[in-house]
């Protein structure tokens, strides 16, 4: 793929993402009722579990919650970091270095 094809897919992917977005700002000339912020405040927590939870459980397309699943005892050992730190660099670090551990053993 050569440069300008690839800088016109980069234009067009920002504009169908910035434009939903930019559109319901605009469309609300008052602030946000506070039932919908409210609700928009679970958005990201909601998001990140969606991405991060089917990697922790599942392993070969299948329920793992077995002491054999490195991630999910990583993840465990992260959240309790997590929990108590309120640090996310720190979070980070424990999980990704804990997993690699667990799978180099």
């Amino acid at each position: 793929m050569d440069m300008p094809t690839l800088w016109i897919i980069i234009a067009g992917m920002t504009l169908v993402t910035f434009i939903p977005r930019l559109s319901v700002i605009g469309l609300m000339n008052r602030e946000m009722p506070p039932t919908v912020a409210r609700a928009l405040r679970y958005v990201p927590p909601a998001a990140l579990s969606a991405i991060i939870f089917p990697a922790l459980f599942m392993q070969d397309d299948a329920l793992a919650l077995s002491p054999g699943n490195e991630r999910l005892l990583a993840g465990i050992v992260a959240a309790l970091v997590a929990w108590r730190s309120k640090n996310t660099l720190l979070t980070i670090a424990v999980g990704m270095v804990l997993l690699w551990i667990l799978q180099a053993v």
